[in-house]
């Protein structure tokens, strides 16, 4: 029990001698980190819009559905979303909006996700410009409806939620990107501290005499150089 303290002792000895070290690697990192996200990475706007797929004789008055027919839809949510991020929508999306990007770009942009087990898609479009993400995904849906409709013959597709131009960014989060920074650079300055002192094979104290040569202190000259 005895032994652990000591080691404790001294492991808290190295960490307070190298304390400054320790300090500026972290101010530094975080400074570093809290200037490239508020300045300096670019904010990047997420904009959503779900849509229901189904045929017509699929929403009946008493608004049942054949259990078979589900499953055949959510199987299908992924050839849709293949669908909606095909080359032959992206161009028909870059032409209209008369974007300023290549086909590999906004396909780049675009997810595709199903909601739960449901026929419903939510179609996700992230953008610098948060007008233009919300733009993309709108005429996207729009897009989609028609090319789903003549290629999977599906004549009821229908837009549950418009996108809107969305307010806070997606990225960078700057409190997170800072919080990872600060234990990060900790982890990384303590780590420095031990290894310098690993690397330190001068002898300093009397317990270092002891430490490395395991011979007994008999005396020590004081230092008088500071003595007036």
């Amino acid at each position: 029990m005895e032994y652990e303290e000591i080691d404790l002792r001294q492991l808290l000895d190295i960490i307070r001698k190298r304390f400054v070290l320790i300090v500026l690697i972290v101010l530094i990192s975080v400074i570093t980190a809290s200037i490239l996200s508020f300045f300096v990475l670019d904010k990047e706007y997420e904009a959503s819009t779900s849509l229901i797929i189904g045929n017509s004789k699929d929403y009946r008055s008493e608004n049942s559905l054949e259990y078979s027919e589900v499953l055949m839809y959510q199987k299908l949510i992924k050839t849709f979303g293949e669908i909606a991020k095909s080359r032959m929508v992206s161009e028909e999306v870059i032409d209209t909006l008369k974007l300023n990007y290549s086909v590999s770009n906004l396909q780049n942009r675009i997810s595709i996700q199903p909601v739960g087990d449901t026929q419903m898609i939510n179609i996700k479009v992230r953008d610098n410009d948060p007008k233009l993400a919300a733009s993309i995904a709108n005429q996207l849906a729009r897009m989609f409806k028609n090319k789903v409709g003549a290629i999977m013959k599906v004549d009821n597709i229908e837009v549950i939620d418009t996108a809107r131009v969305p307010v806070a960014p997606v990225k960078p989060k700057p409190l997170l990107n800072i919080a990872i920074t600060f234990i990060l650079s900790l982890m990384i300055g303590i780590g420095l501290c031990f290894l310098l002192e690993f690397l330190d094979q001068t002898v300093k104290t009397p317990s270092d005499v002891e430490k490395y040569l395991e011979l007994p202190v008999i005396g020590a000259i004081p230092d008088t150089t500071h003595v007036n």
